[in-house]
């Protein structure tokens, strides 16, 4: 199976991580191992553990890695890191890679029902289990789908979207993707229809819900902290403005020292850093990249290193 991925900002992470050839790391959205294949090019006799919960992922992992004797490959969703890794007796790691989002394997595969561009049932699970997005679609409530629409995927027109959807379902259950996107584009101003495909957050946002992604990526941030050892660092690459807020504000909050109010003349409080940033800035794609790959367009890398 291909599971083609092409790693975005590969070197600018790769040469942030400051790679031990005998430390231990973690690839958390390994997808088709773009990143890990590098990592492991600077390891000797360090590990690389290697972790998604997409099947084919996992298959194409194996396959690509298994003449590797410093690759491990783990199924499971990043946001139970500590979990899955301490299975395994590893409790401390030198550095943590999250790729976050949906794969260009997993878009370009019409069959999993990602993509508005192609007709496919209407799934969108990474995992290939759970809750489906046709499930989703088709049973909650108007205040909730409106609620997931405008929350995850930002539309201002999130309410006429839901009662599209409410209203299609009752004639008949909402079961393809180009369904959903004809629903979507016949409940939003014809000038927003000509402002790129009108149905992008909408499938953004249902497919947020699906795969409960901002949940996992605020439980995998904190697995990964905790598990880095003194020096470790942390890239998490994103590519839509909700994750990458998660992401600014969780290393703030590990970078922030004394939190007392101005104006008290000393400490009282005791809190010390826990982590300093690497870049002050997000590290974006540069044009050589974007001309080769454009879906890096939206990406944002940011590292922090424990202190």
């Amino acid at each position: 199976m291909d599971f083609s991925h092409i790693p975005v900002l590969l070197h600018e992470t790769i040469e942030g991580m400051a790679i031990r050839e005998n430390g231990i790391y973690v690839d958390g959205t390994a997808g088709g191992g773009g990143h890990s294949g590098e990592i492991l090019k600077h390891l000797t006799t360090g590990k690389l553990i290697s972790i998604d919960q997409d099947p084919d992922a996992i298959f194409a992992l194996t396959q690509k890695f298994k003449n590797n004797e410093n690759a491990i490959i783990i199924k499971g969703n990043f946001g139970n890191m500590k979990d899955l890794l301490e299975l395994r007796g590893v409790r401390r790691v030198d550095g943590v890679l999250l790729d976050i989002g949906v794969s260009s394997h997993q878009l370009d595969t019409a069959s999993r029902g990602f993509s508005f561009h192609e007709d496919a049932p209407l799934d969108m699970r990474m995992s290939r289990s759970g809750m489906t997005a046709e499930e989703l679609v088709n049973t909650l409530p108007y205040e909730e789908l409106r609620r997931i629409i405008y929350t995850y995927g930002e539309e201002r027109y999130a309410p006429a979207i839901a009662k599209g959807i409410i209203a299609a379902r009752e004639q008949a259950p909402v079961t393809t993707t180009l369904q959903l996107a004809e629903i979507v584009k016949e409940n939003v101003p014809q000038r927003v229809r000509r402002d790129g495909h009108p149905a992008r957050k909408t499938f953004q946002a249902i497919r947020i819900a699906v795969n409960d992604e901002l949940n996992m990526l605020v439980r995998g941030l904190d697995d990964a902290f905790k598990l880095l050892g003194k020096g470790g660092r942390l890239a998490v690459i994103t590519f839509h403005s909700l994750e990458d807020r998660i992401v600014k504000q969780k290393m703030a909050e590990w970078c922030q020292g004394c939190t007392c109010p101005k104006d008290f003349p000393v400490c009282v409080c005791g809190n010390k850093p826990k982590a300093k940033l690497i870049a002050k800035k997000p590290v974006c794609a540069n044009e050589t990249e974007l001309e080769q790959n454009p879906r890096a367009r939206s990406a944002k890398l940011r590292i922090c290193e424990k202190i």
